[in-house]
């Protein structure tokens, strides 16, 4: 999908924001459609399948703060692939971040680009990850493959930006708590390009 595409897309009245957090949203966003969903890929599962259900959106945007040892903090990163970091059946025989007999690849190629930004691989899991040293992923959050993933089976166009927080190393818990509440500003100044602040 190119840019005027996805200024279209952006210019329609039916955006359904999605954040984790509250905290992650702020004030900022409160005029725009929101969904907050809660931690860790159980809850993005439900709420965003029910949210679909409900207002059925034409384009599903993830919006939040994720962990990155490659991103600088104070960064928004566009997320275009996706893998369950915390998915390992290798002792079966399947390929790492494989979900068994799903017919799905390891990595989820379903996320709109958005020019200008850098393009990372996020890795999602049910773990606040502290010490992350490997290479198949370069952005670290909770929510995202499901989120993705769901959009995905609907067929709605998803873009993910990521503010990143944190390290995903041993100062990870401190530098999210300092950090989160400039997510949204941050966010918001990246999307300030498409008219989806109206007052």
């Amino acid at each position: 999908m190119n840019y005027a595409q996805i200024t279209e897309l952006m210019l329609s009245d039916n955006i359904l924001f999605v954040f984790a957090l509250e905290s992650e949203a702020a004030e900022v966003f409160g005029n725009c459609n929101l969904l907050f969903t809660g931690i860790g890929k159980i809850n993005a599962a439900y709420h965003l399948t029910r949210g679909i259900s409900m207002q059925k959106p034409k384009l599903i945007v993830n919006l939040g703060s994720a962990g990155s040892c490659e991103f600088k903090r104070g960064e928004v990163v566009c997320c275009t692939q996706f893998v369950q970091r915390d998915m390992d059946v290798t002792g079966l025989g399947f390929r790492k971040y494989e979900t068994p007999l799903s017919g799905q690849e390891p990595v989820l190629h379903y996320g709109l680009k958005l020019q200008g930004l850098p393009e990372g691989i996020c890795g999602t899991g049910d773990s606040f990850e502290m010490a992350h040293a490997g290479s198949d992923y370069n952005v670290l959050d909770m929510e995202a493959y499901t989120l993705a993933w769901v959009a995905m089976k609907e067929n709605i166009p998803f873009l993910c930006l990521k503010y990143i927080s944190d390290g995903a190393d041993g100062m990870a818990a401190e530098d999210w708590t300092q950090q989160v509440h400039h997510a949204a500003f941050a966010l918001k100044k990246v999307l300030s390009q498409f008219d989806v602040f109206k007052t």
